[in-house]
């Protein structure tokens, strides 16, 4: 499968190609599936950072489609790494529902990279939901050390897959309903992230692509966190959610 204009684009940006292979499958609730990886030489070559994420090719109607996902468990020294898939209608959860071992996809690293805060905050303060886990999960596992609040947009545990792991004191989960356009979220970070946040403070956001830009916006310009002290990234597009639902991805 070829990957179009976007694949020129990032083999310009020297965007190296690599191809995985199932090497296992788990439906770890009726919203999530996960599948396991053959990373074809990936993590060997390029290393391990948190949040670390690839592109995965699909094809739709005879076009290729690029959606990025963050690795789950890398291990370098075995070549083997987890994708997590929240599932809703679209071409990559189809393809995700009824891969087996042995099936290949072609994937894409370019666009991710991640240092760890030197030093290491006083506290991290994350916002995130189903789609950005694994992220959540990579990041907490990189500082198990440090204090941790995790606003977390979900509807409910029992169908998105739970809440970001921890094992370790002073971590706490504020579980937000969701509705799809972000507003119960911004106001919760909005009423609860203020009395948190001292000067060495850390704060992570990945939501939807609007609800990210809106808080970002408020922790630096309202409440005057440095740039080095934020990291924000839209993790999906509403509309393009709603397109998927819709089955037009």
């Amino acid at each position: 499968m070829g990957h179009g204009w976007h694949g020129v684009a990032l083999r310009l940006l020297r965007g190296k190609d690599f191809t995985f292979t199932v090497r296992s499958n788990e439906r770890v609730s009726p919203q999530l599936h996960r599948l396991g990886f053959a990373d074809g030489g990936m993590l060997e070559a390029s290393g391990v950072h948190p949040t670390m994420w690839v592109r995965l090719w699909f094809e739709h109607r005879g076009r290729p489609h690029q959606r990025g996902y963050t690795l789950v468990d890398p291990d370098p020294g075995a070549g083997t790494f987890a994708i997590e898939f929240v599932l809703h209608p679209g071409a990559a959860s189809d393809w995700a529902r009824t891969a087996r071992p042995g099936d290949t996809i072609e994937a894409t690293l370019q666009g991710t990279g991640f240092s760890l805060p030197q030093p290491l905050p006083s506290r991290l303060l994350i916002v995130g939901g189903p789609a950005s886990r694994p992220a959540v999960n990579s990041l907490l596992e990189s500082m198990p050390s440090v204090p941790a609040t995790v606003w977390f947009e979900g509807a409910d545990p029992a169908q998105d897959g739970g809440d970001p792991r921890r094992a370790a004191p002073g971590y706490e989960v504020v579980r937000v309903p969701g509705r799809g356009d972000g507003a119960l979220l911004v106001e919760a970070v909005r009423s609860g992230l203020p009395g948190l946040l001292d000067e060495g403070a850390y704060v992570w956001i990945a939501c939807d692509t609007a609800t990210t830009r809106t808080l970002a916006a408020f922790v630096r310009k309202d409440l005057g966190v440095p740039k080095e002290r934020l990291h924000a990234f839209g993790y999906w597009r509403v509309e393009q959610a709603q397109r998927a639902a819709a089955g037009r991805t």
